[in-house]
């Protein structure tokens, strides 16, 4: 019997890194997700395979049951290991599809390339969940760690405010639906960004005092998701991108790559990859492909509304 399971991918907006300490995050799910397809195996054995979207094959291999039910952990980072990471824990959580099943057949299929960074883990964790009827939450924070935003952005299909609340998270739907959509834009910048490293720098780096920068995030978050015109939209997301440069002390990806672009650039997540998110009057395709950059959503393409 097949089974199959979907999760939308995602953008952050607003809060990067500061969402780990309970800071309010602006998120955005993407019309682009991850599939998962269970059917029945054999041999106490799970057959994986994990198609890219181009159809492609980019990872294939066999974990026996007792690779899960005796785990060990190991800080190796291959693929496989950390899929079975991520199935140990679905098994502390649900140990009925190990012990009460022969084996499985198992399929993810991309709609988004897996270089991107919408979600290949966050999808992935979030389908798992659904296929076991277990906490999607519990099994990232005790697989792959983060957040959690991506897991909301994956359970909900419209834009979304996520906060950390004691370590519970808090997803609130929202609407963002300004006249000004037409004026965003979403470019990939050549290069996928570890959320794991991001993350673990971040920790070692940050500010002990926290609370100045997380009030002043949450204020511009309210800013952003209510502004009315292009113009308050834009003058918040660039305060927020000087907010987080002077925490992160690291430059801003504008003044970085694109100091002559006559508009505004944004980081997204974790900064150095991934996407930018693109604030201009007229289609900045061009300006782009000329730097060599030649993938870029609207807002409409890429957002799942």
């Amino acid at each position: 019997m097949k089974k199959t399971f979907y999760s939308n991918g995602k953008l952050l907006i607003t809060g990067e890194y500061l969402v780990l300490d309970g800071a309010k995050a602006f998120a955005l799910p993407t019309q682009l997700g991850q599939n998962l397809i269970i059917e029945d195996g054999e041999n106490q054995k799970i057959q994986w395979k994990s198609y890219d979207s181009d159809g492609s094959v980019w990872f294939e291999d066999t974990i026996l049951f007792t690779d899960i039910t005796n785990y060990i952990p190991t800080e190796t980072e291959t693929v496989k290991n950390t899929l079975t990471t991520i199935l140990y824990q679905a098994y502390l959580q649900n140990p009925e599809f190990i012990n009460l099943n022969q084996g499985y057949n198992i399929q993810t299929e991309l709609t988004f390339s897996r270089k991107w960074g919408l979600g290949t883990s966050s999808t992935l964790i979030n389908n798992i969940a659904q296929w076991l009827s277990i906490d999607a939450f519990e099994l990232l924070n005790t697989s792959f760690g983060g957040s959690g935003y991506d897991i909301a952005c994956a359970q909900n299909d419209s834009p979304i405010l996520y906060q950390l609340e004691n370590g519970k998270p808090i997803v609130e739907k929202i609407t963002f639906d300004p006249e000004y959509t037409n004026e965003i834009y979403f470019v990939y910048l050549n290069r996928k960004q570890s959320s794991k490293t991001a993350i673990a720098n971040y920790n070692v780096n940050k500010n002990q005092n926290l609370d100045s920068s997380i009030a002043k995030n949450n204020l511009i978050t309210q800013e952003v998701i209510h502004a009315s015109t292009v113009e308050s939209f834009r003058h918040a997301i660039e305060r927020h991108e000087a907010k987080m440069s002077h925490l992160l002390e690291t430059c801003t990806v504008k003044e970085l790559l694109f100091p002559d672009f006559k508009g505004t650039i944004k980081s997204l997540g974790a900064w150095g990859g991934d996407f930018v998110m693109v604030i201009s009057p007229k289609n900045p395709a061009d300006y782009f492909f000329e730097k060599g950059f030649s993938i870029m959503f609207t807002f409409d393409q890429l957002i799942l509304e």
